[in-house]
């Protein structure tokens, strides 16, 4: 309580601060020294990743137990039409994902714990991590686990914006709480000809058509867990050529782990019914993303306690699984570890409960002290519980 007495006003500027200067995946050099400053101010020793984007902090004494708290520093490549003195000062870069709010709640909290280990001198340390390129396929958390940053951590904890929970609200859910998802191409190979006898070629524009009319449906029938969504078709130049060439391109998503690991080899096993027998050959471009995340019941357990002790029983509410992504699972494919909802609509509002990406996306500012005390409570539990365990 003391320290956001004291401190608010600076977070909700430094919030404003990365809003209006947002940097796509490993490019965020700016709020990374943003970031690292601040620390270095409050007298910690922040370590920049090996490629310049992303920083690791230690809190707290090297032995005992150790806790991560994660944030993201990327944006998103689209546009910010608010019309709030803090939008995007980057055309076509925005954070409407909540990432500059993740990253000014585990700032603050590291400089809240800070000042409260010194103070009790408690067992354990908190590691800070600011990961780069959340955004990206398959993730920058596997940039920070390569420069060790998961390296004797015990427990992870992380928050999410959700723009459907009010303010003050927190949402749990043990297990999977997001998707895994994939990138997918299908490039799309014929002889070519003329548009006046398309039956003496392959007449890709309609085995494409067919592809992504066809294939969602099929891949689900075989599997109920796998979702394929195209979003781009790109065949031909002219109107009256049959191309040798079209791309189709999409997500697959899945809430299920062996469905993820399954769906390159389903996908294209689908294909070759689909696409061989039409007199066209196919190429299969497949980038993995994260796998879902998979919450751990004890880290959960925690973070739920935690989050009642400082906001109240009726804070604390569950939530679903999400066909969206974060690669804060590969974290959690290593260590065991809790990612929640953090509400972020302010209930008084009668504005739309806009989603995620959309480029009016904006958050309740006063949620970022919500974050704060849970990540901070969930910290000091899990280390005095690891005390208490020892």
């Amino acid at each position: 309580d003391t320290f956001l007495d004291a401190h608010f006003e600076e977070l909700v500027a430094f919030r404003r601060q990365v809003h209006a200067r947002p940097e796509r995946s490993r490019e965020e050099f700016e709020t990374t020294a943003l970031v690292a400053q601040r620390l270095e101010v409050a007298g910690l020793h922040p370590l920049v990743l090996p490629a310049g984007t992303g920083l690791v902090c230690d809190i707290g004494a090297s032995d005992g137990t150790t806790v991560a708290l994660r944030a993201d520093l990327d944006a998103l490549s689209m546009l910010d039409e608010k019309t709030v003195h803090y939008r995007s000062q980057h055309e076509g870069v925005a954070h409407a994902c909540g990432h500059d709010v993740h990253t000014t709640m585990v700032l603050g909290a590291g400089l809240a714990l800070a000042r409260l280990l010194a103070a009790h001198d408690a067992a354990g340390r908190v590691r800070l991590l600011f990961q780069p390129a959340e955004e990206a396929v398959p993730g920058g958390a596997l940039d920070v686990i390569e420069a060790g940053g998961l390296d004797g951590v015990d427990a992870i904890f992380g928050l999410h914006c959700d723009p459907k929970l009010d303010t003050g609200q927190v949402g749990v859910r043990v297990g999977g709480i997001t998707s895994a998802a994939d990138l997918i191409e299908i490039r799309l190979h014929g002889p070519g000809g003329h548009t006046a006898r398309p039956k003496l070629t392959a007449d890709l524009v309609a085995i494409a058509g067919q592809v992504a009319a066809e294939l969602p449906s099929l891949v689900r029938a075989r599997e109920p867990e796998l979702n394929v969504v195209f979003g781009a078709i790109h065949a031909g130049q002219a109107p009256n050529v049959i191309p040798s060439l079209a791309v189709v391109s999409g997500s697959a998503r899945t809430p299920d782990r062996a469905a993820w690991d399954g769906a390159a080899a389903l996908v294209t096993e689908v294909l070759d019914t689909l696409v061989t027998p039409l007199g066209a050959t196919f190429e299969l471009v497949h980038r993995r993303g994260a796998p879902p995340v998979n919450n751990d019941a004890r880290a959960t357990a925690l973070l739920d306690r935690a989050a009642r002790r400082v906001l109240g029983d009726a804070a604390v509410v569950p939530t679903i699984q999400s066909a969206g992504s974060d690669d804060f699972s590969w974290y959690l494919e290593r260590v065991p570890g809790a990612y929640a909802r953090l509400g972020v609509h302010d209930p008084a509002s009668d504005r739309p409960r806009l989603d995620l990406h959309a480029s009016m996306f904006d958050v309740d500012e006063r949620a970022i002290a919500v974050g704060v005390r849970v990540l901070v409570q969930t910290s000091l539990d899990v280390l005095d519980d690891a005390v208490a365990n020892t």
